[in-house]
């Protein structure tokens, strides 16, 4: 299950239509899907592989050379920011053989002009990487993300191939060959049911024997009818014809307050309480032995909204809309997690990629984000840090009957309350020019004293929902 844009957030684009400090310029990010839906493993909990339903018997599934020709072109010309940042993902984009990725390079060389770079990222589930794939992304200097899941048990619980065999060893062999070549890789691990009251224990396994420095944690969330309901949209699909300017005020299953979450989704679906602890432990074990080293998504974005910068991960920006996926075929969507037909802007074989990117339709469907709220979260301490968080995982109604509340909300109610007051204290070294590891000193000499007269004084101070203040530095 490839989940993300990419597998850094630092090599996406803000979630904004102007670049940063250049307003008026677009900036957007697409994440390619050069082999559609096509993988060669059968994860249980994918969200992604029911897409063939969308294609006709005997399709190909493979980006064909007119289509990779105009995306790379379009993206490139589309783009305002001096970098352009591609991202390949499935699907298993392995299948396509590394000479597909070959031509899409030089692709990139002929149609990107003076002054514009060009950077790659990857997300493979491992299992056909070899010395000459990974010699192909060392040489173009690839970022990749690799799917593993944690300890054995954990990733081979979901994680199996077409005959339900484990896949771990694989994962890992093909970690090591990635290091083996230096390849700049990163981790992305899907915290579901089974995983997710195991959050300290997956976090030591990626940084001590896995030794990945950058890691992203995906929430699991499925509502049970993903397969034939888009987000939003009641029915079966063209029941309800999508407008994003009248959006169905009515989830698809919509859940009462006091009425059990779990019967909106999957066995497999994390809790959301789970995913908050979870965060939590990793939070704990992270900012006493890591800051400054190990790099976690969640833990960045959250430090970044505290020192009043723009989120750099969608799900936690106030609007959405730049983060669209162009499928095998040319289609371009309003989102990975919203290729439904409801959702499709176009064809790139028809239509430029800034055309269907500034569409009206589209700029509805980022400005919906914020527009959509229910009064609880406006209303929320941690507006500011959430911002109601990933739209298709808006399946709940708040205790006022008010459709919209996400389904994540009570676990991530749980990990802002734990982990702000520490952003905070590190926040202000950030400010006062010092490195915000520091407040792992802090917290040592807090704890060793007990009653936190010694460390104390670095935590001391720290508001409860720091989010909003501003400053200039970006966390590291």
């Amino acid at each position: 299950m490839g989940d993300a844009p990419t597998p850094d957030p630092q090599q996406a684009p803000k979630p904004s239509s102007a670049t940063p400090g250049r307003p008026g310029l677009v900036a957007f990010h697409v994440l390619a899907k050069p082999i559609g839906p096509v993988c060669n493993l059968d994860c249980q909990y994918c969200f992604y592989l029911h897409k063939t339903r969308f294609f006709p018997e005997g399709e190909r599934y493979r980006m064909s050379d007119e289509v990779l020709e105009r995306f790379v072109r379009s993206y490139i010309e589309s783009q305002d920011a001096p970098e352009v940042n591609f991202a390949w993902q499935g699907g298993e984009p392995t299948l396509l053989g590394v000479d597909f990725f070959r031509r899409a390079v030089a692709l990139q060389r002929d149609f990107a002009p003076p002054g514009k770079t060009v950077q790659n990222a990857f997300q493979t589930n491992g299992i056909l990487l070899d010395d000459e794939w990974c010699a192909f992304f060392k040489e173009h200097d690839f970022l990749v993300g690799l799917s593993l899941d944690g300890p054995r048990e954990i990733h081979d619980k979901y994680r199996v191939d077409k005959h339900g065999a484990p896949t771990f060893e694989k994962v890992m062999a093909a970690l090591r060959l990635l290091q083996k070549h230096q390849v700049r890789v990163n981790s992305l691990t899907c915290v579901n049911r089974y995983s997710g009251s195991r959050g300290a224990e997956v976090y030591r396994f990626l940084r001590d024997e896995a030794g990945f420095e950058h890691l992203q944690f995906i929430p699991v969330v499925e509502q049970v009818a993903f397969e034939t309901n888009a987000p939003g949209v009641r029915g079966k699909w063209g029941q309800i014809p999508f407008c994003p300017s009248k959006m169905v005020s009515v989830p698809t299953f919509p859940t009462f307050p006091g009425r059990d979450p779990r019967l909106l989704v999957t066995p497999w679906t994390v809790l959301p309480e789970q995913f908050g602890r979870f965060l939590c432990a990793v939070f704990d074990e992270w900012v006493r032995h890591d800051v400054g080293r190990v790099f976690v998504q969640h833990l960045e974005v959250a430090l970044a909204l505290v020192l009043g910068l723009p989120s750099p991960l969608c799900v936690f920006a106030r609007a959405c809309g730049q983060a669209l996926a162009i499928e095998h075929d040319g289609t371009l969507f309003s989102c990975d997690h919203f290729v439904y037909p409801e959702y499709r802007l176009g064809n790139v074989k028809e239509q430029g990629l800034r055309e269907m990117a500034q569409s009206a339709f589209q700029r509805s469907f980022g400005l919906d984000k914020s527009a959509k709220l229910p009064g609880t979260c406006r209303r929320c301490e941690f507006l500011a840090l959430c911002f109601g968080e990933c739209p298709k995982n808006r399946l709940l109604f708040g205790p006022g009957g008010e459709a919209g509340l996400n389904y994540l909300c009570p676990g991530l109610k749980i990990y802002f309350a734990h982990v702000t007051p520490v952003l905070a204290a590190m926040a202000r070294e950030l400010r006062a020019g010092r490195p915000a590891g520091n407040v792992m000193l802090a917290l040592r000499e807090a704890e060793e004293a007990k009653a936190g007269r010694a460390g104390g004084a670095l935590l001391r101070g720290a508001k409860r929902h720091p989010a909003g203040a501003r400053g200039k530095r970006r966390p590291r």
